[in-house]
């Protein structure tokens, strides 16, 4: 062990650590929010303090590590471990450990009442799908592993900067300074899908319900055939650890519309469908179809802020792409969604847009257009995802994104949207 360097307050240490310790400590000091430095200054302190050497940590393995400590902490230590007769290393490691045990990760923060997201557009092929999926998935991952996420600044600063010189060309690409490792937000999510054609229940590698079977749409016209609980399916237990289940479609959603004109308050029909599984999710989304039928005020309604649900937590997340065909369709989805509010007297909160599938080497069309969606302002753009092949590629291996390429631009991008909103 050495002291390569000094600086006025600290002085840098060189040792050796366990990879595994050294993975722990990156983790909880994210969960926790401190600096690496700091929870290991706190570890020899408290470690200094004991009255002899803790159990022994197996360090076989350790590779060089560095860190700053103050240069009197140092030097005590130092004697301390001679003292103890423990090699500095071990000192260092029953240091590091005694910090992970003296504060444990945090445990996941809950919201009081089950969000609801909206995920929606009467615009087919925008990859509502696409964002649905990505979105729960990032809900879901792994509080106790670090994922690669682009910073919310990096975007903001991005859009400001298109807004400013009309150059939008080069907002979506991600430069690896604008990204940290964070913690996974390991919530339990279930993932709806309220579209007949079954994306994304097909995407997702589950099947579609049979046609003579129950189904969502059976429990939202008042005819179920049996507990919607058992309908639900677990994705990718291996990755997401049962966090993340999906309620598969049927194609008879297409009579929806058709079966729900006979029930009586059918646009509370799929808040009466789903009410009974709230207990069990921190978070509800919902994979809207292209339609502005009695199934999306049905959506819409659910997604409502209730009682005692602080703004922002739940509401419409709206799925746009950098085109023409987009605007026109979010004008209608608006204008739907504002009818209801007024007729009905709802707070339906709009969690923001996001532009999917951008490519800017589009040119003046996706450029154009993606000033337009900035230039909104309310809802503002929340996130941007570009058009890039990991997405297909998972697709068509019928596997979740983030599991299948969890360091790709799109993945690190549907984390950053995902904290936009939460």
């Amino acid at each position: 062990m050495s002291m390569p360097s000094t600086s006025s307050d600290r002085v840098k240490v060189v040792s050796k650590l366990p990879g595994w310790l050294r993975q722990n400590l990156k983790v909880r000091t994210a969960q926790l929010g401190i600096e690496i430095q700091t929870a290991v200054e706190q570890g020899i302190a408290a470690w200094l303090g004991l009255a002899s050497a803790t159990t022994a940590v197996d360090t076989a393995g350790a590779e060089s590590y560095s860190t700053f400590l103050p240069p009197a902490q140092w030097e005590e230590f130092r004697g301390i471990a001679e003292d103890r007769r423990v090699s500095l290393i071990q000192g260092l490691a029953q240091s590091v450990q005694l910090w992970l045990d003296t504060n444990p990760a945090p445990d996941v923060k809950r919201p009081d009442i089950t969000r609801r997201i909206v995920v929606c557009n009467q615009k087919g092929g925008v990859g509502k799908t696409a964002i649905t999926a990505g979105v729960g998935e990032a809900l879901a991952e792994d509080s106790n592993t670090l994922h690669p996420v682009r910073v919310a600044k990096a975007l903001a600063a991005a859009l400001r900067a298109g807004e400013a010189d009309g150059d939008t060309a080069g907002v979506g690409s991600a430069d690896p300074l604008d990204i940290e490792k964070l913690p996974g937000l390991g919530l339990r999510v279930l993932l709806v899908d309220f579209d007949p054609q079954c994306h994304l229940t097909n995407q997702l590698g589950a099947a579609p319900l049979a046609m003579n079977g129950d189904s969502l749409t059976n429990h939202m016209a008042g005819d179920p055939k049996g507990d919607l609980r058992d309908l639900i399916v677990s994705v990718d237990e291996e990755h997401f650890g049962g966090r993340l289940h999906l309620l598969p479609a049927c194609h008879d959603a297409f009579l929806l519309d058709v079966r729900l004109s006979a029930v009586r308050a059918r646009e509370a029909a799929l808040e009466r469908a789903l009410l009974p599984l709230e207990a069990d999710y921190d978070v509800i989304l919902v994979d809207c179809p292209p339609s502005l039928g009695l199934s999306m005020d049905a959506a819409a309604y659910y997604g409502r802020r209730r009682d005692g649900e602080r703004p922002g937590q739940s509401g419409a997340l709206i799925v746009v792409q950098a085109e023409d065909s987009s605007a026109d369709a979010y004008d209608l989805l608006t204008n739907q969604i504002e009818d209801l509010r007024g007729d009905l007297g709802l707070d339906i909160d709009y969690l923001g847009i996001v532009v999917n599938l951008y490519d800017g080497r589009r040119g003046y069309i996706a450029t154009s257009s993606l000033q337009g969606w900035i230039d909104i302002k309310d809802p503002r753009v929340v996130g941007l995802i570009n058009d890039l092949k990991e997405q297909k590629e998972a697709v068509r291996m019928k596997q979740p994104l983030l599991s299948y390429a969890p360091t790709s631009q799109q993945a690190v991008g549907m984390r950053a949207l995902t904290r936009e909103i939460s």
